[in-house]
Order: structure tokens, then C-alpha cells, then sequence
């Protein structure tokens, strides 16, 4: 790999760069810069992970003039997240050449982003829906944008920005540097570079195989009523570190969240219906240790990347292989080992099959585990907070007591009640969760938009109508999607389906208590 110091970058780029500890690329930086700084488009195909934002954001930094008052780069990507996510590290990358970059998405004041375009960015990045709003408004305006930058493409198309993306180029002038990431390439992200781009070069760093090897898969055989009790014991038993359990629905993730609180774990959701300040502070307690487990909906832990994260468990399985991919991608980063445990209902263990076939990756059968592992589990993790604090030698004003009680009582005696202190009771409280609808291995039908149009998302792995959500798997329609923008959509509007495509802000829904259909970045630290 080579060094940033070979690409020739300004030296308050190379700065920022070395100044957060970077010196040698990545794979897809290697191969992505060099054709990105000579103005050629570019096709890059890449997991998140792979340092890909750094890829387009380092040249995209390094050419752009700070003298510039126009807004001259557009980086489009599919969720509000990933937004904030590639905002957050081109500010990280522009921190000694002082250009100014810009968010737009929905769920935030559409007043407070117009604001803040007055302070006249170079650099925006956005979501469809939110973008559009403003161009409707005539509060961004495009035609002195230079370089396209479309981020996850294929999440895009899936979730139906085809068309907004097209009205959105349309803005934008013919001559121009664009740049395409994408994880997959179906025929219609083939389309969509045959339409906008001019003799790209294509570059990819996928894998040979599609999930990592230092992940640990294995699942578990349980009925849906079974599954709480069984992950109740399973975080137990496995004691995770930090953990991230996906549930397939916002409802599941609230109800889950709680019942592991009521249980004694320290526990929090995050889901589209929560508001940014929400979301950042569950995000915040998590990084810091507050919390070790955060359940989680697909959307909403889209381009999540924590660092120490030791354990996925797939409360619910996801509706196809790409979602599990993704899912279990979370832990086993930086070169360390994970652990990924699913539960599975019986009716869905062809769904599983499904998946394991997309992925060419075997997932082990292991049995529930027992009380006895469970309570073994808690003891050992408890043993391990002694020795740790034994091996620290910062005990000296407990060394009386101690001595005095070692004087009355048996040595074992007192070791054995410290540990059964300081391991706790599971505070048994019954818990009843609302159950979902086991996913089948068949072919999904197309969905059928407010609008009439029938539509059927492409699965970049062919093997469904659709990724998963947030809400069930499924799509709102297009006046939905503008969510947060000052507009409103009527309840009839909305399909059963509650996702936020653009991560607007949430509405009161009727659909939301219904049983969802089942339908088929950075630097090498992570901190993308």
C-alpha cells in the first residue's frame, strides 16, 4: 500500500491525514486517489469499512480552493447517518485548510440548515429527499458544482432514490468529475453509471469471501416466545463487552430495550422514530461504556462503527444476506475477533439456509444455553473483575477489614459471598414481547407505492424485493421521504411499511402496530 505521502497532497491536507495517525492507505484509498485527483470518474466498489470516505474526500479536499464561496462538491448518500458520518470526517480532513462543508437530511429545522448555507459552504452533503427540498426552495442552487460524489449507490436505488437522484443531477452541469461507491453492482447501479458518468474507471476491493474470518457465526434453534429467555442467558453466559442486538422493527427495539433494563442490563435502543439529539446521546453512552448493549434496527445502525464491539446477536433475523452481512460486520473489525449468534424460529430455518448460501458462509447449530452456563457465565465475568482489580494493587485501605474478617469467618466462605455480591440477581421479571412474523425464503412479491407504481428493489444479492428496515421492512412513499422539510403527509398516504427512507422526521402512524411483511466509513481505525 502507499503512503499519503505519495500522493502529492497540499501539505495542510497531508496535516490533517498524519495528524490522525494515518500514514499508509487502505486498499480502496490506494487505487481510488490517484484516478480521483487526475479528474478521471471513477466507479469504486467497497464494503463500509474499507476507509472509502477518505477515498473521495481526501482528492475532493485537496483540489478545492479555499478561496471558493460556491457550493462546488455534492456528496449524495441514502440515510441521515451516513450524512452526519461523511460531514463528520471531512471536517476531520479539512481541519487546517478551513473549507467549509454542510449536511443536509432530514428530521433537522429546514430553517436552520438554510442558515447555515448563508455562511456560503463549498462542500454539501446530503440525502435526496432534504436535497431536493431545497432545490425546490431555491435555497441551494447547483450549477457550479464540479464534482458528484453518489455514496452508497446501490443502498440508494434500493431504497427507490432513482429518481430523485436523476432530477438531482439534472441540476448539476454536464461537465463535471463524478465519482460512484457502491458495495454491489446490479444492473440498475450499471444503469445509473452508463447514464451520468464518462468513461469511468472502475476500481474493487471486495473480498473473496463476502463475510469476515474472524467472525465467529453460529445460531440458535427457538421459538419466538422462547427468544428473550434465550438471549437473557446468552448475554449472560457469553458476557459481552459491548454487544449490538438487531431487532427487525422499531416497536421490537423499544420493547426489547425495556425488558433488558427491567432484567438488570444496561441496555438502550436506537431506531428512525428517535430525534438526533436522542440518537447521539444512545450513541454516546454507548461508546463511553454507560451502556454495554444497544439494540438497534437496520437503518439505524447503517454505517455504525464502535470499536470494541465483541458480540452482534441477530434477535431477528434480517430480511436478506446483504442485511446480515452488514449486521455481523460490526464486530470483528480492526483485525480482532467477533462473535455473531442468531436466533432462528423453526419456519425460518430455510431463510437461514437462504442466507448461507448467498454468503458461502456455514452458521454453526448450537444448542440454548443451559441456566447452569448462564449463571457459570456471570460467575466467570465477576472472577475476572477481582483478578483485574487484584493485579491493580489499589486495595490497601481494605486491607484491615479484611484482615479482620479473614480472622472470624472461612477464607472460602467470604471469597465465595463476594462473588455472589458483586454477580447480582437477575431480577426475575416476566417479560412478553409482541411477536413478529418468521421471514420465508421465498420470492418477494413487488411492493405497490402510494402512488400505484409497482416497485421491486433490487437485492444486490438477488435474493429479495428489498433491503430491511427500520420499520418493517419496507417503504413510504415519495412525500413521505421529504420528512422534517416543513411539509406533511397524510396517514392514507403512507403504506404499512414505516420506514424513513431519508431519515425525516417521524409522523404518528396507524401502520405502526402492524405486523411488518415479510419482503426479501474512512481510515484504517475505523473511525468511518
Amino acid at each position: 500500500m502507499k503512503t499519503f505521502a505519495e500522493f502529492g497532497l497540499e501539505p495542510k491536507v497531508l496535516q490533517a491525514i498524519t495528524e490522525l495517525g494515518f500514514e499508509e492507505s487502505t486498499p480502496i484509498q490506494s487505487k481510488a486517489i490517484p484516478i480521483a485527483m487526475a479528474g478521471q470518474d471513477l466507479i469504486g466498489q467497497a464494503q463500509t469499512g474499507t476507509g472509502k470516505t477518505a477515498a473521495f474526500g481526501i482528492p475532493l479536499i485537496n483540489k478545492i480552493p479555499t478561496s471558493e464561496e460556491r457550493i462546488v462538491a455534492l456528496i449524495m448518500t441514502p440515510t441521515r447517518e451516513l450524512a452526519i458520518q461523511v460531514a463528520e470526517e471531512i471536517g476531520k480532513l479539512t481541519r487546517y485548510k478551513g473549507l467549509r462543508s454542510l449536511p443536509i437530511y432530514g428530521g433537522q429545522e429546514i430553517g436552520r440548515q438554510i442558515r447555515a448555507l448563508k455562511k456560503k459552504p463549498q462542500i454539501i452533503i446530503g440525502t435526496p429527499g432534504r436535497l431536493l427540498d431545497h432545490i425546490n426552495r431555491k435555497t441551494i442552487r447547483l450549477e457550479d458544482v464540479q464534482t458528484v460524489i453518489l455514496d452508497e449507490a446501490d443502498e440508494m436505488l434500493d431504497m427507490g432514490f432513482m429518481e430523485d437522484i436523476q432530477s438531482i443531477l439534472k441540476q448539476v452541469p454536464d461537465e463535471r468529475h463524478t465519482m460512484l461507491f457502491s458495495a454491489t453492482m446490479p444492473p440498475n447501479i450499471q444503469k445509473l453509471a452508463q447514464q451520468f458518468l464518462k468513461n469511468p474507471e472502475h476500481v474493487s476491493v471486495i473480498p473473496k469471501q463476502v463475510t469476515a474470518p474472524l467472525i465467529d457465526q453460529a445460531y440458535i434453534e427457538v421459538h419466538e416466545r422462547q427468544k428473550f429467555e434465550a438471549l437473557s442467558r446468552l448475554l449472560d453466559m457469553e458476557s459481552p463487552e459491548l454487544a449490538i442486538i438487531f431487532g427487525r422493527t422499531k416497536r421490537r427495539v423499544d420493547e426489547l430495550s425495556e425488558a433488558l433494563q427491567k432484567r438488570g442490563y444496561t441496555a438502550d435502543g436506537l431506531h428512525g422514530d428517535l430525534s438526533q439529539n436522542q440518537r447521539d446521546s444512545v450513541m454516546r453512552k454507548f461508546r463511553d461504556g454507560s451502556i454495554d448493549v444497544l439494540v438497534a434496527t437496520d437503518v439505524a445502525a447503517r454505517g455504525l462503527d464502535v470499536s470494541g464491539v465483541t458480540h452482534v446477536i441477530n434477535f431477528d433475523l434480517p430480511q436478506d444476506p446483504e442485511s446480515y452481512v452488514h449486521r455481523i460486520g460490526r464486530t470483528g473489525r480492526a483485525g480482532k475477533e467477533g462473535t455473531a449468534w442468531s436466533f432462528v424460529t423453526p419456519r425460518e430455518l430455510d431463510h437461514l439456509h437462504f442466507i448461507e448460501k448467498v454468503t458461502r458462509q456455514k452458521i454453526n447449530k448450537k444448542p440454548l444455553p443451559s441456566i447452569a452456563e448462564a449463571i457459570e457465565g456471570k460467575q466467570r465475568l465477576t472472577a475476572e473483575r477481582l483478578l483485574e482489580v487484584v493485579q491493580e494493587e489499589e486495595f490497601s485501605e481494605y486491607k484491615a477489614i479484611a484482615i479482620q474478617l479473614l480472622e472470624q469467618y472461612d477464607s472460602v466462605h467470604l471469597l465465595a459471598a463476594a462473588v455472589k455480591l458483586l454477580t447480582g440477581e437477575k431480577k426475575e421479571v416476566n417479560i412478553e414481547l409482541t411477536p413478529e412474523e418468521p421471514l420465508r425464503a421465498k420470492k418477494r412479491k413487488p411492493d405497490i407505492r402510494s402512488n400505484g407504481r409497482r416497485y421491486s428493489g433490487s437485492s444486490s444479492f438477488g435474493g429479495g424485493s428489498g433491503r430491511s428496515s427500520s420499520g418493517g421492512g419496507g417503504y413510504r412513499g415519495r412525500d413521505d421521504r421529504r420528512g422534517g422539510s416543513g411539509g406533511s403527509s397524510s396517514s392514507s398516504r403512507s403504506s404499512s411499511y414505516d420506514r424513513n427512507r431519508d431519515g425525516g422526521s417521524s409522523r404518528p402512524r396507524t401502520s405502526e402496530n402492524r405486523r411488518p411483511k415479510p419482503s426479501t466509513e474512512g481510515f484504517n481505525n475505523n473511525n468511518n
